[in-house]
């Protein structure tokens, strides 16, 4: 895209998580609301699956279905000043709720490229998990004393198979499915224990324009 006069500097952090998730994203102020849709969901790691909407001074912007106002408006058109805040909302059962604060506006640099992500903590919660509560319970859970069981199980069969060579225990059937299951749990746990955050991986979809694919929704 040209070049935009000015860039604005949001802080975007997901409410009701601790310890606390949050991006740092410089956009041009030119972009639309639909456009930041976007920018939000590669940035925090989301796959535009479901409805959003932002509120801006008591006006909702956002997915046709649930919002009076389109999001065709232009960050530029909101004369933002600096510190002011905004909400946006994302997945309407869920509710992953999304402070943004400007922080500044700059001038763009001539070779800069927008959107770039600057800073950022925290994974992002997997899709479909039932919101900040569950979310939370459910990675309380995943560091529990299942988990434990569940190592030791696999730990176990491990060294009686491998280290032993106590190759019957591949015949035994009961053996095997609890081993089975506790793959599988740990499995389902991974997405719950993940606290990671790559401000390049973010910055790498920037550049391959995925939140332009993300600007819209993409129904499962």
């Amino acid at each position: 895209m040209p070049p935009s006069r000015s860039v604005l500097r949001l802080k975007v952090r997901l409410l009701g998580l601790s310890p606390m998730v949050w991006r740092r994203v410089l956009v041009p102020e030119s972009y639309s609301l639909r456009e930041l849709h976007g920018v939000i969901q590669v940035a925090m790691g989301w796959k535009s699956l479901h409805l959003f909407e932002f509120g801006i001074r008591a006006v909702r912007y956002g997915s046709t279905d649930i919002c009076p106002e389109p999001p065709d408006k232009t960050l530029e058109s909101f004369a933002f000043r600096r510190n002011a805040r905004f909400a946006y909302v994302y997945d309407m059962g869920d509710w992953w709720e999304h402070e943004i604060r400007v922080e500044d506006r700059e001038a763009a640099k001539e070779r800069g490229r927008y959107p770039t992500c600057i800073g950022g903590a925290g994974a992002c919660p997997p899709e479909d998990c039932g919101g900040p509560d569950r979310y939370l319970d459910r990675r309380d859970d995943a560091f529990g004393l299942d988990t434990m069981d569940d190592l030791v199980t696999m730990a176990e069969f491990v060294e009686q198979v491998v280290l032993n060579g106590d190759r019957a225990m591949l015949d035994d059937e009961d053996a095997r499915q609890a081993v089975e299951r506790a793959i599988n749990r740990s499995r389902a746990r991974e997405p719950f224990l993940d606290c990671r955050f790559s401000r390049r991986d973010v910055n790498k979809s920037f550049h391959q324009d995925e939140h332009r694919q993300l600007m819209y929704q993409w129904f499962i």
